[in-house]
Parts: C-alpha cells; structure tokens; sequence
C-alpha cells in the first residue's frame, strides 16, 4: 500500500514539474520516463519516507498544507527582508546564537517538517533535533533566551498547521 501511495505521489510530482502537455497533445515519452521513474522511487525508497503515509490520502490535511503554504511563504519572504536589513545596516545588529525549543509534535514526519520550515527560513537554522522533543535553533538574532519564549517566536507560528497536517 505505501509503494502504491509513493508511486501515485512522485508521479504526480513529475506530471506537475514537466507538464508533457505540449500544444494540446500529451508527450508519451515524458509520461512513460515518469512512470518508469516514478516506479524506481516507490520501489526503492519507500522505506526512506515517513510512516504516517496516510497523510497524503487525507483532504483535510491536503487542506491544511494548502492552507499551510502562504503562511510558510510569507514568513521566509519576510524573515528575508529582515536578514537583508541586517545585512546592509551600516552596524549589521545581530546577536547570533542557539537557542532551545521545545516542540509539542509527536511524529517524526512532523517534527521533521518543523525542522525544515525553520531552517528553510532564512535567519534561523535547526542545528540538532533531541529525542524528547527539543530542538537546537541557530538564530541570527537571538530576541529570546528562555525556552517558552523562543519557541513561541519561532515554532509556533509552524507548529499549529504541522500539527493538523501530520498528527
């Protein structure tokens, strides 16, 4: 069931990034080269991918993660704006270090894409992932030393839709 769930997904990945819809008529080629392809990736790497496959066959989490989107891009377009300030400020203010927080996550996949939404955000860089739920941030402005408080500044605003996605 997950090399079937795997196949569909990375086919559907492929048929979105190639488009073999050419003038009206469907390119066979590129549907053949991504069924072959999209076979390989379920046959070999399934083990690779989470468990929790039953989040790509659920509407409501495809509704979360539509919904989880613009959220995500807004803050790494504007953690880019801020980064850029600090880049050109004549004094450059940061006070880089790492900090702690602590995620109320549970699975690996949701933890996983915490971890990828703050690093994919620029300023901020998941450096370590503990097996009790903390996770080390390397912060290029360090606002908040205190566990609760840098986690509010930096999960929180993840943690909600991650949460209704992948648990």
């Amino acid at each position: 069931m997950r090399r079937l769930i795997y196949f569909v997904l990375s086919f559907v990945v492929w048929l979105i990034l190639t488009w073999p819809v050419v003038d009206g008529r469907i390119d066979v080629q590129v549907v053949i080269a991504g069924l072959a392809a999209s076979a390989v990736v379920a046959i070999l790497f399934h083990e690779m991918l989470p468990k929790e496959h039953h989040i790509f066959v659920s509407p409501i989490r495809i509704f979360w993660l539509v919904v989880y989107m613009p959220v995500f891009f807004y803050s790494v377009i504007a953690a880019n704006f801020d980064v850029m300030y600090r880049a050109l400020h004549p004094k450059m203010p940061i006070r880089p270090g790492i900090v702690k927080i602590k995620t109320k996550l549970k699975t690996d996949s949701g933890i996983t894409a915490l971890a990828n939404s703050i690093t994919l955000t620029p300023g901020t860089l998941t450096v370590d992932v503990t097996d009790d739920g903390y996770l080390y941030i390397h912060w290029i402005n360090v606002k908040a030393e205190d566990v609760e408080q840098a986690t509010k500044q930096i999960a929180e605003r993840f943690e909600w839709f991650i949460r209704k996605i992948f648990e």
